[in-house]
């Protein structure tokens, strides 16, 4: 395995896709997750040794996505795992803490272990109208019950056209909320999976952040499993060789190659 001053400078973060189904149907879902869409799950043997190979790597932080990570039984033993080793975000709708969610995820709750939250309005029109009706509603009930039993919380929000002039409004209801400023990530619509609108996106375009799913690596994380411009290899093991084709195709980038190099 490479040593630990191999791993590119652009981006000490790894993503990981626990899974692809999801209790939403995001109308501008990158990854096309709904819930009917084939499940794909990472699995916990496997999220183990994809820790234990970050480590090893040097990595700094793990992000948990999905699909929606909590309709997953063993989410818990996985983020547990994870963040006795490394800092560990994992992100969430937050609509599924009933008691029983709710009580395991306490269990596991330590500093290294962070939740980060989607929420697209100050207002519920402003979220609902890519995430349902009643969706920001179920959401903010979420985010107050992680609060309630003191998780770390983060919050991330896509601009779209239903938010973009309500954003300080937004603020607003976040600072009520409590999360700092430093916690809240605002990122623009991307037109990838489901979404026909916002931001063209490609690998020369993106900083690569590399992302794994049981389908293999990619780029970065804003991608599906139909993603093939992203995917760099349909093998996830081992991570090194993934670190060593992404520096690759940095250089190959410099020298004006758009398309990226797989690895085999």
């Amino acid at each position: 395995m490479e040593a630990k001053d191999s791993l590119p400078a652009i981006s000490r973060k790894l993503w990981i896709y626990t899974n692809y189904d999801c209790n939403l149907s995001c109308s501008y879902c990158v990854a096309e997750s709904t819930p009917r869409a084939p499940r794909n799950a990472i699995g916990l043997d496997n999220a183990r040794r994809i820790v234990d190979e970050a480590v090893e790597l040097g990595f700094e932080e793990l992000f948990f996505t999905g699909g929606e990570p909590f309709v997953l039984e063993e989410i818990y033993d996985i983020i547990a795992y994870a963040s006795a080793h490394l800092k560990t975000t994992v992100l969430t709708n937050a609509m599924l803490f009933n008691n029983r969610r709710l009580t395991r995820l306490c269990e596991i709750a330590n500093p290294n272990l962070y939740v980060q939250v989607s929420l697209d309005g100050g207002r519920a029109e402003h979220h609902d109208a890519y995430r349902g009706t009643g969706t920001w509603r179920k959401t903010v009930a979420g985010i107050k019950a992680l609060q309630d039993n003191g998780f770390n919380i983060r919050l991330s929000s896509t601009e779209t056209p239903a938010n973009s002039d309500h954003l300080d409004e937004l603020h607003e209801f976040r600072r009520s909320l409590g999360v700092a400023d430093e916690d809240h990530f605002i990122r623009p619509l991307a037109r990838r999976g489901f979404s026909d609108e916002g931001m063209e996106v490609a690998p020369h375009s993106l900083v690569p952040e590399m992302t794994v799913s049981i389908n293999g690596i990619y780029w970065h994380p804003l991608s599906s499993p139909s993603s093939e411009d992203m995917l760099l290899s349909e093998k996830i093991f081992p991570l090194s060789a993934a670190v060593s084709c992404i520096r690759k195709n940095l250089v190959a980038q410099t020298d004006g190659q758009i398309e990226l190099i797989e690895f085999t």
